[in-house]
């Protein structure tokens, strides 16, 4: 038997057998793909990360989170814009202040949940 016909012998045995849900394997359609895709980009980058964090606890004005993340008001209102791009953070303007949230709460279960399977990881690491 030749290694093609091996291979094609195990395919053959697998065929349909390898999935337990009902009606067959499916998978998410690209355009829902993209779009979750597009939200985990907010968790992609530990400043933006940062920036989430800072939202986690409530609505903050740009001076506040540049402050409390050691960076100028110019990096903090580009990571910012992103992050309204990606619909992660909401935006509300007061006189000449832009107070930014999370967009919802979705946001901050992802961002909690998530924060919680990257400690959980590092944890059993550590033991």
């Amino acid at each position: 038997m030749t290694e093609y016909e091996i291979i094609r012998e195990d395919e053959e045995a697998v065929d349909g057998a390898c999935c337990h849900q009902p009606g067959g394997c499916t998978a998410l359609a690209e355009e829902h793909a993209r779009a979750l895709a597009d939200t985990f980009t907010a968790l992609a980058d530990p400043t933006r990360v940062r920036i989430i964090s800072a939202l986690a606890g409530g609505e903050v004005c740009v001076g506040e989170l540049a402050e409390a993340l050691g960076m100028t008001v110019s990096a903090v209102s580009h990571q910012l814009r992103l992050l309204r791009e990606l619909r992660t953070v909401a935006a509300r303007r007061e006189g000449r202040h832009m107070f930014y949230s999370l967009a919802d709460e979705h946001i901050a279960r992802m961002y909690e949940y998530a924060l919680e399977h990257s400690l959980e990881g590092r944890t059993r690491e550590v033991a």
